[in-house]
């Protein structure tokens, strides 16, 4: 029989799941206190949140926000964090954590509504930074641009250059005869 309280969770996990544009699901089990504390306090400078929830209501939300694929990395112990920003500083953290003496172990993802695994989240980690990708795109694109108006530009410089080469010369023939 569900309680004020359970349904109150659900909703809540729910509604944080639905605004959410990355979502990730972790095994904690064996991280000491320090550990969790040192992980939620990385997670929340980079606009992220860590959530411990039954499985059971996180299911429940998960179903109810659209995310069913979730249902079966479920199992054990379960934490969850949410990022309402871009996903990459988060799972770039959850990354660093599973490479510590007692690993976090990220059990999935979901980013932008598209479900990954734990090795893809990872992957996911080695990507750099939205700001990073958008100045390498604006730098492959401006060093090509930037060279057509050299060439372009270099065009009228040489006609100029001729004329006046041209100019000089006519002077010198002038004063020649």
């Amino acid at each position: 029989m569900p309680t004020a309280e359970k349904e109150a969770t659900v909703a809540q996990v729910s509604e944080i799941f639905a605004r959410s544009k990355g979502i990730f699901l972790t095994d904690f089990s064996g991280l000491n206190v320090g550990t969790m504390t040192d992980l939620r306090s990385r997670l929340r400078k980079a606009s992220s949140s860590y959530l411990v929830v039954k499985n059971r209501l996180t299911a429940i939300a998960a179903d109810r926000a659209g995310f069913s694929g979730l249902r079966e990395y479920l199992r054990g112990p379960t934490g969850i964090v949410f990022t309402e920003e871009d996903p990459t500083p988060s799972a770039k953290i959850l990354a660093d954590f599973t490479r510590q003496p007692v690993p976090l172990k990220i059990k999935s993802g979901v980013i932008e509504k598209t479900l990954y695994t734990g090795p893809q989240v990872e992957q996911l980690a080695l990507i750099p930074p939205r700001e990073v990708l958008l100045t390498q795109v604006v730098s492959a694109i401006q060093g090509p641009l930037a060279n057509l108006a050299m060439c372009l530009n270099a065009i009228p410089q040489k006609l100029v250059g001729t004329l006046h080469a041209l100019a000089e010369k006519r002077r010198a023939e002038e004063k020649t005869e």
